[in-house]
């Protein structure tokens, strides 16, 4: 297995610290709103790598923290006049209501940075203890020059990303490029006693406090969106690795941006959609399809166009999940012949197919090219004298290969032919409307899904091929 890595610019074998299991920390939400369809794709994204690994057979330690403490969740509660934890408590809720509604596994553990502030206030004492963090007026500042290796992922010496990156003004710093691991109390800001007096923790120590933590010193993969590359994840291995003197992340993974009609999503544009917005017009298997159908690391556009596509895409692969459910209730025979047997053997090679494809830096896109070889196959080959055995085989082949995706586990028994009927219907109607160019597109759907209309006297036919 090859994974691309973000700190070496290639693709490696995949070597985990411990031979059949996975530590992997994956930047989780500020829970001080809803999440948007960019959070969307990150959150489906490694819940995809999370479940094909654990496909592959590995055990998956997977920890997705709540980052409850921030800039954002004060102001939040200062505008609606609470507090910042009933703010994190109501937003970490919906998180989990529009995670469980994109069929997102929970976390092995979704810890919360203020439950580890003892642990973030011991980070940040050792830091300065060995020289990589000074305290001015209550703050506590990272020094970054102090860390030699400073810019490896990001790929750029500090001189390079002074100049291009807008930097906080504070003539306190030491140097320009050093952040805050420890923020002193402004008026009306929760705060916890330190020995630089009140305060709380800045952003990228939590997330470093909180992997260590639970995961240890070393972790496999550390994952997030790409706008997290620099300069969060840039921040987390300085504190950790001068802390510990150990690599803190063997691999980086990140995941590709989302534009909306072509244009960078904001709400100055009122382009911006959160997942919830999404949710309500289309389901789980049609979101994670448009996410997965390019490879992660691509940039993607979000359209309704594209967005209606990938609903149509999916239908297609529930079709033929739709007849054999039908036909399992259907055929007559009961166990799979020689024939049969050799047929289902064949199938194997859509397996191994795909187990190439995500192997290959978790290729999604190529992934679901060979469900759609699988589903053609089947449709062909598996009909009404097919057995029983061999119906229900060819099922499980299908939903086996849609679970690490997230996909088609949906049962459609007993759906199929009302969906036949109204699109026999839509026909019927384009024909009137002498529209013939989506009659004929409705009929060769239905034929390429293994159904097979015949027009008579007596009206429209139809019977499965």
């Amino acid at each position: 297995m090859k994974l691309y890595n973000t700190l070496t610019r290639k693709k490696e074998e995949f070597k985990p610290l411990t031979p059949g299991e996975v530590k992997m920390y994956v930047c989780g939400p500020t829970v001080y709103n809803f999440f948007h369809i960019g959070n969307g794709r990150t959150f489906i994204v490694f819940d995809t790598i999370r479940r094909y690994l654990e496909y592959r057979g590995y055990k998956v330690d997977f920890v997705q923290n709540f980052t409850d403490i921030d800039d954002k969740m004060i102001n939040k509660a200062n505008d609606e006049n609470t507090s910042v934890k009933e703010v994190g408590d109501r937003y970490i809720g919906e998180y989990y209501k529009d995670a469980d509604a994109l069929n997102i596994e929970r976390a092995t553990v979704n810890p919360r940075a203020t439950d580890y502030i003892d642990e973030i206030i011991k980070f940040v004492s050792d830091l300065i203890e060995k020289g990589y963090a000074y305290e001015v007026d209550g703050d506590v500042y990272f020094s970054t020059k102090k860390f030699e290796s400073y810019g490896k992922l990001s790929g750029q010496n500090l001189d390079e990303l002074q100049v291009g990156t807008r930097i906080s003004v504070d003539d306190r710093k030491r140097d320009p490029m050093d952040f805050a691991i420890w923020k002193a109390q402004k008026p009306g800001e929760p705060a916890w006693d330190s020995p630089w007096g009140m305060g709380r923790p800045g952003w990228h120590i939590e997330c470093s406090c909180m992997a260590k933590k639970i995961l240890g010193d070393t972790i496999d993969i550390h994952a997030g969106g790409m706008d997290l590359s620099f300069p969060h994840h840039e921040n987390e291995i300085a504190q950790s690795e001068a802390l510990t003197g150990k690599t803190f992340a063997n691999y980086w993974m990140h995941s590709a941006y989302i534009n909306v009609n072509n244009k960078k999503m904001s709400k100055s544009l009122n382009n911006f959609f959160t997942a919830r917005d999404v949710l309500k017009e289309y389901d789980a298997d049609v979101i994670r399809f448009f996410m997965l159908s390019a490879h992660y690391r691509i940039q993607i556009n979000f359209s309704k166009d594209l967005l209606d596509s990938a609903k149509a895409s999916v239908e297609r692969l529930y079709n033929t999940i739709s007849i054999l459910e039908n036909l399992s209730d259907e055929v007559s025979l009961e166990n799979m012949n020689e024939e049969e047997a050799k047929y289902l053997k064949s199938l194997d090679k859509y397996r191994e197919k795909y187990i190439e494809k995500m192997d290959d830096d978790f290729n999604t896109a190529d992934a679901i090219t060979v469900l759609f070889e699988l589903s053609k196959d089947i449709n062909t080959n598996v009909s009404v004298n097919s057995s029983k055995e061999l119906v229900i085989k060819t099922l499980e082949l299908i939903r086996e290969l849609g679970r690490p995706l997230g996909m088609l586990q949906n049962t459609t028994k007993g759906s199929i032919e009302d969906e036949i009927e109204a699109l026999i219907e839509q026909r019927q109607q384009a024909r009137k409307d002498r529209n013939f160019a989506l009659a004929d597109k409705i009929r060769d759907d239905l034929k390429a899904s293994g159904i097979i209309l015949e027009d008579t006297p007596q009206g429209v036919r139809w019977k499965k091929s």
